[in-house]
């Protein structure tokens, strides 16, 4: 199948005027990347329900995992509209790979690296930049989509460890992370989020199937059932629903320039 030239896509609102070279740098690479590793595959993927393999890693080869991150924890130190600009790219291609990148950026980078340990943030941060290990956000709830402050996943303080228990929906990587960013009730009703790590005993994360949409992108399920999370795993630097609002904005903010790329991609199919 041959595609829209990349070249020609125009420019109406002179939007370039507005961009740094750099900018347009990083845009004119993802677009290529797009249209060489995610054009030829997306239709397979999102016909048969599957993920692209290996996307995590090649997201993270050209710099498409929180690019925003200080270089010094594997990010490379970008600017917000950098962010915006390849998210745009990511979602021209599809909206599931956009997602995968703007939940490992924004749901679970960002509040590592803006409430985490210093600790905590070289041991996950480089890893999940380079793709080497994928990330989940937990907060969305069966019963209590849109209303976090409802939340029923809930922790008790037993003294050497943290005994969570709940489940979390629709979230997007949850079969394949390695770690969650998950988001609970303590005793006081006070919301923490902690570093939930794959292979906890009685972490699960069933996947959902037969979706209509962001078909080439897992979706599941974050089930706790007693599940002992270390005291180190909490994220020391935040307490209330602060903490996983501020990291719906900044997704919010990806998924605003990713429409934009949606857009793109639609004008350009009719076209052509």
């Amino acid at each position: 199948m041959s595609y829209y030239p990349i070249h020609t896509i125009p420019d109406y609102y002179l939007i370039d005027d507005l961009l740094t070279d750099e900018h347009k740098l990083i845009r004119q690479s993802v677009r290529e990347w797009v249209d060489s590793f995610v054009m030829p595959k997306i239709d397979d993927a999102a016909q048969h329900h599957k993920d692209i393999p290996d996307l995590m890693k090649e997201l993270g080869k050209i710099g498409a995992l929180g690019p925003y991150i200080p270089e010094e924890y594997g990010g490379a130190g970008l600017d917000q509209i950098s962010y915006g600009l390849i998210m745009q790219e990511l979602e021209r291609g599809d909206s599931a790979v956009r997602s995968a990148a703007s939940v490992q950026s924004s749901l679970v980078m960002f509040p590592i690296n803006e409430f985490g340990s210093e600790e905590q943030k070289k041991k996950y941060l480089p890893q999940l930049a380079s793709g080497e290990m994928i990330g989940a956000f937990g907060l969305t709830e069966p019963n209590h989509g849109s209303d976090p402050g409802s939340m029923e996943t809930h922790f008790k303080d037993m003294g050497d460890h943290y005994l969570l228990n709940g489940a979390k929906m629709w979230i997007t990587n949850a079969p394949l992370c390695n770690i969650a960013v998950v988001w609970a009730k303590g005793e006081d009703g006070k919301v923490r989020g902690f570093i939930v790590e794959r292979g906890m005993e009685g972490f699960t994360t069933p996947e959902t199937i037969n979706k209509w949409s962001l078909r080439a992108s897992k979706t599941g399920e974050l089930v706790f059932r007693d599940v002992k999370i270390p005291k180190e795993n909490i994220l020391p630097n935040v307490i209330g629903l602060k903490g996983p609002l501020s990291c719906l904005n900044s997704a919010r903010y990806g998924i605003s320039w990713g429409v934009i790329g949606a857009a793109i991609d639609c004008y350009c199919t009719a076209v052509q």
